[in-house]
């Protein structure tokens, strides 16, 4: 179908396809116009992609980083003025392009000549605006365009001050925008389409959610973003199992926000009443001082005594529940061999210790009250009914036997989760987001001969792709990959078989701390253990075979063939684990094979990994790594002109400029070219009609 042949005896493509192509382009003179238009877009340098992973809810940062384009912008700034400006005024021309809505509030109200300021201002952005948007077609230009200044824009970037012809005509233009009092909404909209036409295409490798306090308002930005994509992380995956109905995910989202005092996403972003388990908390543990739940304050974050003890109260009593849900999961499936895990049902409070492996060790905290015999008149077992999908609530339709000492809740825990369960459910919000999630992502990518996954791909011992079972059925690699991304969607299609949507909603706790989930990939989650066991040994996590072997090339290579990943220049692309800059650990690995981008845009890991965050780099000269330093504020940024420090690290250069002819979408456009050139091979040759017009 894609050979084109002036043989008029060669056989023709499908005549149904190219009878539908010619509605599009009735006649030789537009088929042709458009292969000209393709074959010139092949030879337009290759757009800047822009790769990221691990915000944690640091939307500040992460909002700096799309403005400044990782840094981007400011270098064009330098190259284009040079030393025709000062250096002050460079700084002052990017916080402009950043946050022109409140720098310009700041600039009128010290300016003394604000006309002669819009004059300088306006001609500068038109500078750079030309600059960013050269590799771009006119019409890729035009649409990124605001339609209310479309036509002056596009004026302004195609015409010179300097061309004598044209002086008067745009320094008319100009005028005429600050004396209708346009100025204002005219430099914003240059400088929101210097933003956008900085980054090509973005590309999220998981973990928006958990830590930082604005995840729901980088949600937001991401839904009006004009090209991006999303490889989820086990952080997105656990808020998508919340949203899905999962309760021992809803408890791991709560356990998580209130460890780092984070209630803002919950609450202010999407309406999650914490009003019952603050009154639960109050009411179980309001003699208990919780020493190991007092929540982790994270720079700047302030908290009266009151309100961080509750904090910790409200933390324990949903740990406490945590385990009890997870519990009855791991026992509906023990083919997940996770059975292990449910050690609150070895617990001996008369002894104060804690069995594992047949090992008894201390506990730090045994004050449970929560945690009594099944068979005690407090104590309902978990009412789901798996494979039905129901509740049914404390009615004796359950088989006890399934569920031991300490695994289940009791009836104020059970009233108490009813309630959380149900605002997630009705969160709109949170429902609009994960809808997102859903369309921009998926467990994998493959772009431009980049294999993009958030963390692992499950490995044997000696490299070879691991073999990991799903109701029955085993899978390895792109195979897992893509069917766990099919359970994802089934737990939220309304005509998933309902034994199936039931399993797939568990599933989401398995793709969080199961050993063979590509998104956990460790033998355990040693969360119960660093909350209540005393001896550190008991916390460690083996990490699995994946990162063991990571800076192998013959693994990467081997990962690489199994995804069909094909050329010279080919790479795997992740994050999920915190590169530790501060101690010399490089990002590159397996002789330049796999990058490693989780650089610890999260506050809470800025000491562990000595910086704030990575960003990859790609354009058509090649791979460029970002470094960020801790980034203050926007606000002092709008003040004092601060910018995120960043270092650039040449990763690797291409021994030539690539064009979009040697991206995914030059591939695409070849086949159209090929497309329409049969088209107008059946035009030429009688075979299909042209649509003359009038």
């Amino acid at each position: 179908m894609r050979t084109h042949t002036t043989d008029a005896a060669a056989p023709m493509a499908d005549e149904r396809y190219l009878h539908l192509l010619s509605h599009t382009f009735p006649t030789v003179a537009d088929a042709a116009g458009e292969i000209v238009n393709l074959e010139a877009i092949l030879n337009l340098p290759k757009g800047t992609e822009h790769f990221l992973a691990d915000i944690h809810g640091e939307h500040e940062a992460f909002l700096h980083v799309l403005k400044n384009a990782s840094g981007n912008i400011k270098r064009k700034v330098g190259e284009i003025f040079g030393n025709t400006i000062r250096e002050s005024e460079k700084k002052e021309l990017c916080t402009l392009i950043y946050y022109p809505e409140q720098k310009l509030e700041l600039i009128k109200a010290v300016e003394q000549d604000v006309d002669d300021w819009y004059h300088i201002t306006i001609h500068q952005l038109v500078k750079v605006c030309r600059e960013v948007s050269s590799k771009y077609t006119r019409s890729k230009v035009r649409k990124s365009l605001p339609p209310e200044f479309s036509y002056i824009i596009e004026e302004l970037l195609h015409e010179r001050s300097d061309d004598q012809d044209k002086a008067a005509y745009v320094a008319v233009i100009v005028d005429t925008i600050i004396t209708t009092g346009r100025a204002d909404d005219f430099i914003v909209a240059l400088c929101n389409v210097i933003q956008r036409l900085a980054i090509d295409q973005l590309h999220i490798l998981g973990d928006i959610y958990d830590r930082g306090a604005g995840a729901h308002i980088i949600m937001d930005t991401l839904r009006q973003y004009h090209s991006w994509d999303i490889q989820w992380g086990n952080h997105d995956v656990l808020w998508m199992g919340a949203a899905a109905g999962n309760d021992a995910c809803i408890c791991n989202v709560l356990r998580l926000s209130l460890r780092y005092a984070n209630l803002a996403t919950l609450e202010e972003g999407y309406g999650i009443n914490l009003v019952p388990l603050a009154t639960f908390a109050l009411d179980t543990y309001g003699d208990d001082p919780c020493t190991e739940f007092i929540p982790k304050l994270l720079k700047g974050t302030k908290m009266d005594d009151k309100t961080l003890q509750l904090t910790a109260k409200m933390h324990k009593a949903i740990a406490v529940i945590q385990f009890k849900q997870e519990a009855a999961i791991f026992h509906r499936h023990p083919e997940w061999q996770m059975e292990d895990r449910c050690l609150l049902e070895h617990i001996n409070l008369e002894k104060g210790t804690c069995s594992i492996d047949g090992k008894e060790y201390d506990m730090k905290d045994c004050h449970l009250p929560t945690v009594i015999p099944v068979n005690s008149e407090q104590c309902i077992v978990n009412s789901y009914d798996y494979m039905n999908g129901t509740d049914i609530g404390n009615s004796g339709n359950h088989n006890s036997s399934l569920l031991t000492l300490h695994s289940s809740l009791t009836k104020e825990e059970e009233a108490l989760m009813q309630k959380l369960h149900h605002s997630f459910r009705v969160s709109e919000k949170l429902r609009k987001h994960i809808r997102t999630l859903l369309s921009h992502g998926c467990m994998y990518n493959i772009c431009n001969q980049n294999l993009l996954f958030h963390a692992s791909i499950p490995l044997n011992a000696d490299g070879t792709l691991k073999s990991v079972e799903i109701l029955g059925k085993q899978y390895t690699g792109q195979g897992l990959m893509e069917y766990i991304g099919q359970l994802i969607r089934a737990a939220f299609q309304n005509d998933t078989p309902a034994e199936l949507k039931a399993f797939a909603r568990d599933y989401f706790l398995y793709l969080w701390c199961g050993k063979d989930s590509p998104l956990f990939d460790k033998s355990k989650m040693a969360t119960f253990e660093r909350y209540f066991l005393s001896d550190p040994e008991t916390y460690k996590e083996e990490k699995g075979n994946y990162f063991k072997l990571r800076d192998s090339a013959e693994v990467c290579d081997r990962i690489l063939d199994a995804f069909g990943v094909k050329g010279e220049t080919r790479h795997i692309i992740n994050g999920h684990v915190p590169v530790h800059a501060s101690k010399g650990e490089n990002p590159i690995k397996a002789g330049g094979r796999l990058m490693v981008i989780d650089g610890g845009f999260s506050e809470a890991y800025h000491n562990e990994t000595g910086i704030a965050g990575y960003t990859l780099v790609y354009h058509s000269r090649g791979f460029q790594l970002v470094q960020h330093e801790p980034f203050t504020s926007a606000q002092d940024a709008i003040q004092r002109g601060t910018d995120i420090k960043s270092t650039t690290q040449i990763v690797e250069m291409s021994t030539h400029r690539m064009l979009v002819a040697d991206t995914d979408k030059g591939e695409e456009l070849k086949a159209q070219i090929a497309d329409l050139k049969n088209l107008l091979y059946a035009y030429r040759h009688g075979i299909i009609k042209e649509k003359l017009r009038g």
